[in-house]
């Protein structure tokens, strides 16, 4: 602490920018209808996976009532071809895409985190040479590097955790560089080098910490995405095998069905739509919260 010693004005600059966040966030998600209405949705996706096959009136793979049914009391979104209970399948669903959203961008914003913020930090070769395989990664299809590793790998949760969280390292590197870039010029940097403070205590007392709102903003916003991504995948068959509950394959099993039963494929797709939307919104508050230039607009 003998830099802050020293210099305290200048390490009230960094201090200040990391102020308690909680009651701020309570206020911005209060002035933020849209961001409490997705945290709300979000809310309600997470106590769904939780206690899903608790409240699922059926189980997944069973075979409920006739094959193709329309809504009704027994049957709130109907049955899928197969006789099985749509409402029990949504719900199920809920905790897989929860599973692989949640693990893929935790794990790619961590290692997009560290990517991001040693070569921000470090800068010369060591910079010039990880963003050029950023770049690299950056250019190449997204879709098309889904489809190749799924399929070499094979399909499963695990292999579909993977290759999404991979997807996501790129981009978050590239942001937390930026963050990073922007910390490293600020003044107690300056005076923590003029106190001898060593690269590693600068890396992770004062850039890690405030390049961390960035990384939770990024991964907010991520999340629809990667939900979206798994959906897609089970929807082509190369994401999560039955007969688990997916809301991709779902809707991949609706097709042959679709003019004759239009819920098989609507209630699955209604799921991803709210979930994708809770997280866009939710984390577009985020943003809000933790970016001052953004606040009270």
């Amino acid at each position: 602490m003998a830099e802050q010693a020293i210099f305290p004005g200048i390490f009230m600059e960094g201090a200040a920018r990391r102020p308690r966040r909680a009651k701020r966030a309570f206020r911005t998600l209060r002035a933020n209808p849209l961001g409490a209405f997705g945290a709300l949705l979000i809310l309600m996706l997470v106590l769904v996976g939780l206690f899903g096959p608790v409240v699922a009136p059926h189980g997944v793979n069973e075979f409920a009532g006739k094959p193709s049914q329309g809504p009704s009391m027994d049957f709130p979104f109907g049955t899928d071809k197969f006789g099985q209970d749509i409402f029990s399948r949504v719900i199920n669903g809920a905790r897989i895409s929860l599973q692989v959203g949640f693990v893929a961008v935790a794990c790619g914003t961590i290692v997009g985190v560290v990517i991001g913020t040693w070569s921000g930090f470090k800068g010369g070769w060591v910079d010039s040479i990880t963003q050029r395989v950023v770049d690299t990664a950056i250019a190449f299809p997204q879709l098309l590097f889904l489809l190749v590793i799924v399929r070499l790998l094979g399909p499963s949760m695990r292999n579909v955790i993977i290759v999404i969280a991979v997807l996501i390292v790129p981009s978050v590197s590239r942001i937390v560089r930026g963050a990073a870039l922007s910390e490293k010029a600020n003044l107690y940097i300056e005076a923590a080098r003029a106190t001898g403070a060593s690269d590693t205590r600068i890396l992770f007392r004062h850039i890690v910490p405030n390049v961390m709102p960035v990384a939770i903003v990024v991964a907010t916003t991520l999340l629809g995405g990667a939900i979206l991504a798994e959906a897609s995948l089970s929807f082509l068959g190369l994401g999560i095998p039955p007969p688990n509950p997916s809301w991709g394959a779902d809707i991949s099993v609706a097709r042959n069905s679709f003019p004759i039963n239009v819920s098989a494929a609507l209630f699955p797709g209604l799921a991803i739509s709210l979930t994708v939307l809770g997280f866009n919104l939710m984390g577009d508050a985020f943003r809000d919260v933790f970016d001052p230039r953004l606040r009270g607009r």
